[in-house]
């Protein structure tokens, strides 16, 4: 055979292979890495005191979010609260709110995000709530003055709520820039929701320390 030939050959089989790699790797327009990352995020309070049930999420630069995935949620009502007082789901979540206790429950919210009541019932109510704008639902029960949760409802896919130690991990989230956004229900100041930018690439961390009023409970 041609050498010049057989050299050809060799040459289109790598660039095609090369291609063909590239293409796998990349989304939305991004190039991301074969493998997402993680983003570890601490969150502490004014004296230093790590701060659980704190919301933070990821949203790129960019602006480009991957196609939102329908997704399901639960929050129980037991001893006349709301389990768990904060959540933190993506927009288009339907959410469903059993009644655990052995009397009545109505279930309602003003917030602009998410207007709704389901009336005085037990068990679980015949169709789950869908949450399909961004923003902070506040809700309560008319029954139980003492009940209240907090649900925020981002647009990107990559959140995460800190445990007790204040330590939270977004899991898989595609190597790029983004703008890390802090929250919880305490916050001083609720306009001004802390925010920094953060590129991530590989396991990545990010700090935050916020400034929360006092704990009405």
């Amino acid at each position: 055979m041609n050498t010049s030939v057989y050299r050809f050959k060799f040459d289109v089989k790598h660039c095609r292979g090369a291609l063909l790699a590239i293409s796998a790797f990349a989304l939305g327009g991004h190039f991301v890495t074969a493998s997402a990352a993680s983003l570890q995020v601490s969150v502490l309070d004014q004296t230093g005191a790590p701060v659980p049930d704190a919301i933070v999420y990821a949203t790129p630069v960019s602006g480009k979010l991957p196609p939102a995935k329908a997704g399901t949620a639960i929050i129980d009502q037991i001893k006349r609260k709301f389990v768990p007082k904060v959540s933190v789901v993506q927009t288009g979540t339907a959410i469903k709110f059993p009644n655990k206790d052995n009397f009545e429950h109505d279930v309602y919210s003003f917030s602009p995000a998410k207007r709704f009541e389901l009336n005085l019932y037990h068990g679980v109510p015949a169709k789950p709530v869908v949450f399909d704008k961004p923003g902070l639902v506040v809700m309560g029960c008319n029954i139980h003055d003492s009940m209240v949760a907090y649900l925020l409802v981002v647009d990107t896919p990559w959140f995460a709520k800190t445990d007790h130690n204040g330590q939270a991990t977004i899991e898989n989230v595609p190597p790029d820039n983004y703008r890390v956004t802090a929250w919880h229900h305490r916050l001083a100041d609720v306009n001004g929701l802390p925010v920094q930018a953060t590129a991530v690439r590989d396991d990545t961390k990010a700090s935050f320390r916020l400034t929360l009023s006092a704990d009405p409970d």
